[in-house]
């Protein structure tokens, strides 16, 4: 284990239950996978970065057999696992997705009382996180857990930014029904984006939390910020970045296949933040954000074998 992590991610991770084609009460089986949106980008990082980096992932799970098995599955994947602390009290949270014969996705979500919920409940644990390049966490890992333990962890964040120990990256995968009301959503994301080095949100989402109409207000806002590094994501348009002259953006082609856009974004970060961390310059993070994530959509689930 090295002393210092290239990338530490914040959040949960749940068992994911999927069904594709069929419909419930056919004898269809669901079969069981491990996801969420800061663990998708973990190990899409990991793979992405291979033996030339080091990615952590800092969540609670449960003792169940699960959580277990997820443990092994990070262990697999390249992460470092030092992290992941086991709850004897709760459990894994779990969802359901089902596909029918269409495409069209179903979700169901058991996440309430999840051991992840338990994060930054006391001063001690911010002082568990481990020493990181980038630390990275998204609107979900700030909404699941307490209003206490969010401000504690944003915080040190903002402290460990501040004095140079980190470099903090942010999505706000904006989520409503996460959240107890809009108003607090859009105060807590404002402050994450004032404090955040690295940027990576989606238009559609921040267009829906602060009420714009147009990308281009989406795009003027940040644009007032001076940022480490930005990409604005845009689905199959491809990302906006705020440091390239229109002659330096790179091609972004679209994808061969579109099977299943769950973690499309979480991908994108993956590829963008890899790239970031090997020192390329922002075309190739855009390209290679880009190109992870048009891999990612042709296959099912949101953690694939292919890429």
């Amino acid at each position: 284990m090295s002393e210092q992590l290239d990338l530490l991610a914040i959040g949960e991770v749940m068992a994911e239950l999927r069904r594709d084609g069929g419909k419930s009460g056919d004898g269809g089986g669901f079969q069981v996978g491990f996801a969420g949106d800061t663990f998708n980008t973990a190990v899409y990082c990991a793979r992405a970065l291979g033996d030339d980096g080091s990615v952590g992932y800092f969540t609670r799970v449960g003792s169940d057999p699960l959580s277990q098995d997820l443990i092994s599955m990070a262990r697999q994947e390249g992460l470092d696992d030092s992290y992941i602390a086991q709850d004897t009290d709760h459990l894994i949270g779990i969802y359901a997705v089902s596909t029918d014969a269409t495409g069209e996705r179903s979700f169901s979500y058991w996440r309430e009382n999840s051991a992840a919920r338990q994060l930054f409940t006391h001063d001690e644990s911010v002082s568990a996180l481990p020493a990181a390049r980038v630390t990275y966490l998204s609107g979900i890992t700030l909404a699941i857990i307490s209003e206490p333990a969010r401000r504690r962890l944003m915080d040190h964040l903002a402290a460990q930014s501040s004095s140079g120990r980190t470099l903090v990256a942010f999505d706000s995968n904006y989520r409503p029904r996460l959240w107890q009301d809009q108003a607090t959503a859009r105060k807590v994301m404002a402050d994450m984006w004032d404090m955040a080095d690295i940027a990576l949100p989606s238009i559609d989402d921040e267009m829906e939390l602060f009420g714009e109409t147009t990308e281009q207000a989406v795009i003027t806002r940040f644009a007032k910020k001076s940022w480490e590094a930005c990409a604005i994501k845009r689905g199959v348009k491809g990302p906006v970045s705020l440091t390239l002259s229109p002659e330096h953006v790179p091609d972004f082609p679209s994808a061969q296949k579109v099977v299943d856009t769950t973690a499309a974004g979480d991908s994108f970060n993956a590829g963008y933040l890899a790239a970031y961390l090997q020192g390329s310059d922002e075309a190739d993070c855009l390209s290679g954000g880009h190109a992870l994530a048009s891999k990612v959509v042709g296959g099912r689930g949101a953690i694939i074998s292919e890429v």
